[in-house]
């Protein structure tokens, strides 16, 4: 009889540069975006501490978390998977990088 193994492949470090990005595109997808945008902007809500300097006439968490996600200063990895179970964790800084070199924006 043999055992079967419930290990996952993946690679073996987080990925901090845009080259070592193997899965997915290389930039935040849409739906990236809103999962950390409505994310952070949930924890704002509930009162935790704001991470850039916010101008005054804005007070929507979602306006910002969206600053914040511009600023690229949320401590936030990625873990994209493919079908087969293989994963890869990315730095959020990384992806915005990457994006940033590609089409000038973030």
């Amino acid at each position: 009889m043999t055992k079967l193994s419930n290990s996952v492949s993946s690679f073996s470090k987080i990925a901090t540069k845009p080259s070592e990005i193997r899965i997915g595109p290389k930039r935040l997808t849409r739906f990236e975006k809103a999962r950390i945008i409505g994310a952070r902007a949930l924890q704002i809500s509930m009162g935790a501490p704001v991470l850039i300097e916010i101008p005054k006439d804005v007070i929507d968490p979602i306006k910002i978390a969206e600053l914040e996600l511009k600023a690229g200063i949320l401590p936030i990895i990625i873990r994209r998977r493919t079908i087969s179970g293989d994963y890869q964790d990315i730095l959020l800084k990384a992806l915005l990088e990457a994006e940033k070199e590609e089409f000038g924006t973030t």
